[in-house]
């Protein structure tokens, strides 16, 4: 029989996958004052307002983040540090998330004009519950989260997964659940018992596989050479990480200072590719709590979750409709939804990426 499970906030990038099951009949006014203690923690002052031209003529851009800041905003940082904000005429504030932060809340709720998630079906929930949010652009191609196994006692596939313990984060193990349907495994195949970050409990026997980030590069110290990897999109469960999104309402006032923004970010993603060690300087610089050499062991890691095929081709932030198509029919079919399922040209849309397309950076390993 499966271990209990007890769900838990995790310590690491998986911690926003929030499950957003409001019902679509709840007021935006009663919603509002639900997020309004988490959301007011973090952005101290007033809602910001559409309708108000700051006096320097600079359009104020505040990145919600769903976490805490890390190597995944290095691009942005850069592109801050740099002074591609400024020459666009833009400023950015970057608005750290946490565990007890609703960052898409901030977002809906006017505290903030652009998000980023570190998981793709937290925008799918959230849409699915009424919010009126919209992804216009991926960060990483590929999402990171990765079942880690030892050499002794490997898993390449997930059938391998079968009779075996896993130590999952309590938000991710629906993940799990789609990962076992996709391969028609039952779930009582697979023990489940839920961790935190740390993954100390494959070492010592007590589990045989745990999941993380692979650009987690202090959770897996511990683990060493002995690894083995299986991602969770080559195993054939595909999210995107580091979505970025806005309201309805932003896209539609403010459809120009979007796109500004996607061109600066991207631009600065570009330069850190093509200098990762300054970019980690930079980021470092920035926030003094990140280690330079645990940052300059994740750069090259980061880069290649930031740029592949998809983006030699179609240039940094692309997506692709399928995928986020895939991603709804496995809820939907895992009865993640209360009601319908959300309609995909109401989660994404592509037009932002289309306006850009000349500005983003084309690199990546072509096929």
């Amino acid at each position: 029989m499966p271990r209990a499970i007890h769900l838990c906030r995790v310590s690491g990038n998986e911690g926003d996958i929030v499950v957003y099951r409001r019902k679509r009949k709840i007021a935006r006014r009663r919603f509002l004052q639900g997020i309004g203690v988490a959301a007011g923690a973090v952005v101290i002052g007033t809602m910001w307002n559409d309708e108000d031209t700051p006096a320097d003529n600079m359009f104020p851009v505040t990145l919600q983040l769903g976490w805490l800041a890390s190597n995944g905003i290095i691009g942005e940082v850069v592109a801050d540090e740099l002074g591609y904000f400024a020459d666009a005429g833009l400023s950015l504030k970057i608005v750290p998330g946490g565990p007890n932060i609703d960052g898409v809340g901030s977002v809906v709720s006017a505290q903030a004009n652009l998000g980023s998630v570190s998981s793709s079906p937290s925008l799918i929930l959230a849409r699915a519950a009424g919010l009126p949010i919209k992804c216009i652009a991926v960060g990483f191609q590929r999402h990171p989260f990765t079942y880690f196994s030892l050499k002794g006692n490997p898993v390449h596939t997930p059938r391998d997964l079968i009779g075996k313990t896993v130590a999952t984060q309590g938000t991710a193990r629906i993940l799990l659940r789609a990962l076992l349907a996709q391969h028609n495994i039952a779930e009582e195949d697979v023990n489940v018992t839920v961790m935190g970050g740390d993954t100390a409990a494959l070492m010592t026997g007590q589990v045989d596989v745990v999941t993380g980030w692979s650009s987690n590069m202090n959770a897996l110290a511990i683990l060493g050479d002995e690894r083995i990897e299986m991602s969770l999109w080559d195993a054939g469960f595909q999210l995107y990480a580091n979505p970025y999104y806005v309201t309805d309402k932003i896209l539609l006032r403010h459809r120009s200072k979007i796109e500004a923004t996607i061109r600066v970010i991207a631009k600065g993603w570009g330069w850190v590719y093509e200098n990762p060690e300054k970019a980690v300087e930079i980021l470092v610089k920035r926030y003094p709590n990140l280690d330079t050499q645990i940052e300059l062991s994740a750069v090259k890691l980061i880069t290649d979750f930031s740029f592949n095929e998809n983006t030699a081709q179609n240039g940094w932030g692309t997506m692709a409709p399928a995928v986020w198509q895939a991603q709804i029919d496995a809820y939907d079919r895992l009865g993640q939804f209360e009601g319908a399922p959300p309609k995909l040209e109401d989660l994404m849309t592509l037009s932002i990426l289309e306006a850009t397309a000349a500005d983003r950076p084309k690199y990546g390993k072509k096929l």
